[in-house]
């Protein structure tokens, strides 16, 4: 039978396919954490408000506390003037000389380098010949769970890393495997023996490994080569990239424990799903925990280890001393992107807990919900602009920076551009932290007077370019099919929920507030590419629609509804309130609102404008498929390349694609057997140009887990 023979099918078609999986959700907020104070003996990150302050217009003084102040830029040195040296940027920082494009192509880090464009200057594969693609091999780990068992659920986002003429994979069994490039035969496999349990998450999670080598090699000597591999009860181990043995002289005898420095509010561990950021000497850590549960919990820190001995170097606190006992998360629990160049490492820092009240923490909390640069050497804050001003929306920031040289009217422009969960894309110098197009500052609603001892922010910041990838302005259109087949409660929903944009606050009336875009996005952790030769970015964003509620402590005690991965009733313990959120369904699990679900999106960097923009994906379950023009729900983020191309996974219908960069016309797909919720990896070996997939699958989008590796290449 054809699925899309008639609407009204169709519509049932997409129930199946779309209402389990994002009714239980498992958010990339799962992965906000808390961070902790260092050793005794390590001297923190200076923790006073940065040179250049967070955007904002000052508070009224009858609004509540002054949190927010104008942003002002590094002043450089008397004698500098700007720029008075070619070697030094705005601030004064000078150059090292390493160029931001590899002269060699790699991808041996999460986002292909450091810098986060996932762009391999590779151009076997081309637009001409990229429908000739054919899987060269395949691999499996073995290590999947679909929580039927007695082990939770696998979700496995990892990135392969391409170093050493080798391809490295990290597990959610905590394991590493080293295969062969062209083959995928197992060089050699290790075990963590890490414990199988989802401590601080819904599933057992791993998004990879980090690769280090010394900058001159010892031959035979061990260990001048390797692989680091977190795991989810806060150990780091280090393995040599050559034989896969334990490096015995980091940490304790291989092993880092992180949690020592879990110190203030410790109510889980640190967990280390996403790999650390290699950059020089540096193994650069953050740390995921739980979302939603307390109010007190472990406060935001960046440690930053030697790659040899685990020895703690600085610890970057990203909560004010005189706060960090009474709130915590603003963490970083995604990747970090780095400029070996100016030697600065760049923060995506989530938002503080507890997410949804702020009652605790009214004074000021500068680096939360920020982009934040610090020094590479010592963790100091160079300069900080805080995308959300007293976050009550779960909208930390979910993705490595993506830095990029741009030519905007004729000026040549050392840019970042970060990507949000509100669908926003904030491009800014990244030198100096001063906005490329300007960022205003608008007014936002206020409380509607349900929620006792909150402060709101009157004003948040909005880029003028690029545009919202989504119109958060307006509540989302109503999806006619599924009102009709929801008997008008789709209406009656969307009726009962209080919308004025984006920043409406939580409240506890009605059914609560309609967030759009939700806590998940927006753009994921998958972040922007970029072609440094045409000066294209690529993003791909989901289109979903939840809603929240509060309810005050004794209401929410006496509540009887438990909680799924990001969906459900959440207690936000030690605050005056607890919380729920939901996906805004119809009884038979249809969206409320209207396609598309997902989208694929190019940029003209030179202007900020959009190039291009299509739905990405099918809505799929059970074979069938639903229209493209829906698409789907991402998860997951591209890869673009010399040859004119972007590779992507990332949708419910676990297909490998490939895409002209320059018209977005679909030239190539393959199927796999679980969705493909990582960046792909793009490398050369032996002459060879390579893509790698990894078809780990993610309860977000899909109920569906695996355990595939797929290699792609043309024919010999």
């Amino acid at each position: 039978m054809n699925f899309r023979s008639t609407l009204f099918v169709s519509c049932i078609a997409l129930t199946a396919t779309m209402g389990p999986a994002w009714a239980q959700e498992e958010a990339p907020a799962d992965d906000q954490t808390q961070a902790e104070q260092p050793a005794e003996d390590a001297a923190p990150a200076e923790e006073a408000t940065p040179e250049a302050e967070p955007a904002a217009e000052e508070a009224e003084e009858d609004a509540g506390p002054q949190m927010f102040r104008e942003y002002q830029p590094p002043q450089t040195d008397d004698n500098l003037e700007g720029i008075a040296d070619p070697l030094l940027g705005a601030g004064g920082r000078e150059r090292t000389g390493t160029p931001m494009q590899p002269e060699e192509a790699r991808w041996d880090s999460f986002h292909g380098q450091v810098n986060g464009q996932k762009y391999a200057p590779l151009d076997q594969i081309r637009v001409e010949n990229v429908g000739d693609l054919e899987k060269v091999w395949d691999y499996h780990t073995g290590d999947v769970s679909d929580g039927s068992g007695d082990l939770a659920a696998t979700v496995w986002s990892a990135t392969p890393i391409f170093a050493n003429d080798t391809l490295y994979l990290g597990t959610p069994f905590y394991r590493v495997v080293a295969l062969e490039p062209d083959t995928g035969k197992v060089k050699w496999s290790f075990n963590t023996d890490s414990t199988l349990e989802p401590l601080t998450q819904p599933a057992l999670k791993n998004r990879g490994v980090s690769y280090w080598e010394a900058e001159n090699p010892v031959e035979g000597e061990a260990c001048q080569k390797i692989i680091y591999l977190g795991t989810m009860d806060a150990q780091l181990f280090a393995i040599d990239a050559d034989t896969g043995e334990k490096c015995t002289d980091f940490g304790e005898d291989g092993v880092l424990d992180v949690n020592q420095w879990n110190t203030v509010n410790d109510r889980f561990p640190f967990s280390l799903l996403q790999p650390p950021t290699i950059a020089g000497n540096h193994v650069i850590i953050g740390w995921a925990g739980k979302d939603w549960a307390y109010s007190e919990a472990p406060p935001g820190a960046v440690f930053s280890v030697d790659p040899q001995t685990g020895e703690l170097q600085w610890a970057f606190q990203t909560i004010p001393d005189e706060l960090r006992e009474q709130t915590g998360t603003a963490n970083v629990w995604t990747a970090m992107s780095v400029d070996e160049d100016l030697g600065l490492v760049y923060m995506p820092i989530s938002s503080p807990s507890p997410n949804y009240w702020g009652g605790n923490r009214v004074d000021e909390v500068p680096y939360a919900t920020s982009t934040t640069a610090v020094d590479l050497e010592t963790g100091e804050v160079v300069w900080s602009r805080q995308w959300v001003h007293h976050d009550i929306w779960d909208y930390d920031i979910n993705s490595a920076p993506t830095l990029m040289d741009i030519t905007v009217d004729g000026e040549e422009i050392p840019a970042l551009i970060q990507a949000t969960k509100m669908g926003f894309l904030f491009v800014v110098n990244r030198e100096t932290g001063e906005d490329v197009w300007p960022i205003e500052e608008r007014a936002v609603p206020g409380g509607d007077g349900s929620v006792d001892g909150e402060y709101y922010a009157p004003t948040q910041p909005f880029p003028t370019k690029p545009a919202p990838l989504l119109d958060q302005a307006e509540k989302p259109e109503v999806w006619l099919p599924a009102d009709i087949v929801g008997a008008g409660s789709c209406s009656r929903l969307f009726d009962d929920l209080w919308y004025e944009g984006m920043y409406t606050p939580p409240t506890t009336k009605g059914s609560g507030v309609l967030a759009y875009p939700d806590s998940s996005g927006g753009v994921q952790w998958g972040g922007v590419a970029f072609d440094p030769e045409t000066q294209t970015a690529v993003v791909n964003t989901s289109h979903i629609t939840q809603y929240i509620q509060l309810y005050a402590r004794q209401e929410y005690d006496n509540q009887t509804g438990g909680s799924g991965n990001e969906s459900g009733f959440y207690p936000q313990e030690g605050s005056p309130y607890g919380m729920s959120l939901f996906s805004a369904f119809n009884w038979l699990g249809m969206p409320c609102w209207k396609p598309p679900f997902g989208e694929l999106v190019a940029l003209d960097m030179t202007t900020g404008d959009v190039k291009w923009r299509k739905p990405l994906g099918m809505s799929q379950k059970f074979g069938f498929y639903m229209p493209e023009s829906m698409g789907s729900p991402t998860i997951g983020g591209p890869a673009v390349t010399a040859g004119g191309l972007i590779f992507i996974g990332a949708t419910m219908d676990a297909k490998a694609r490939a895409f002209d960069l320059e018209t977005g016309e679909e030239l190539w797909s393959d199927q796999m057997e679980a969705p493909i919720v990582a960046n792909p990896a793009i490398y050369e070996y032996k002459g060879r140009q390579y893509v790698a997939f990894v078809a780990g699958g993610n309860s977000i989008i899909k109920d569906q887990v695996g355990d595939q590796v797929a290699v792609y290449a043309l024919p010999e």
